[in-house]
């Protein structure tokens, strides 16, 4: 029966390296987006809502995993020698899983940085637009004002 836990251990951990994987992959696609100067907004909230999916699926995985081991903890360190093979197996998986989650933060921390160079140059733009409506309004209201205004005469006399 313990057996049968530490195989779904492992398993869990393969299907935690698996998760991971396709979120480097998302932030490589999201880089792409951020660098892409026509970003559509639903493009890039598209690639974080399935992030966030593989980030429930991270949990539960974690979740599962922590609960499994509580019931066979005293089992594997009771028995190393027995069930060497799949500690050596675990613990490589663990390895790879931290090597990817290094490489996530990292990736992360990229995609937060261009993201929030996209964002201020998406405020500067809106900024601009306001000001452009602004001077548009203004210079229409003077053109609409001037009609009120009797003709005027320039003297070119000097």
């Amino acid at each position: 029966m313990e057996a049968n836990y530490i195989n779904i251990m492992i398993e869990s951990l393969e299907k935690k390296q698996d998760v991971l994987g396709h979120i480097i992959e998302l932030n490589r696609q999201q880089k792409v987006l951020l660098s892409d100067p026509n970003l559509q907004p639903e493009d890039f909230e598209k690639n974080m809502d399935y992030k966030s999916q593989l980030v429930d699926q991270l949990n539960l995985l974690d979740s599962g995993f922590e609960k499994i081991f509580e019931r066979v903890k005293d089992t594997l360190n009771n028995n190393k020698e027995h069930y060497a093979d799949e500690i050596r197996k675990m613990q490589s998986l663990i390895k790879e899983i931290s090597a990817q989650t290094n490489t996530i933060q990292t990736q992360e921390a990229r995609n937060r940085e261009e993201a929030s160079r996209k964002f201020a140059e998406v405020r500067e733009q809106v900024k601009g637009v306001r000001n452009s409506q602004k001077v548009v309004r203004q210079y229409y209201q003077n053109m609409m004002g001037q009609k009120k205004f009797s003709a005027q005469v320039i003297d070119n006399k000097k």
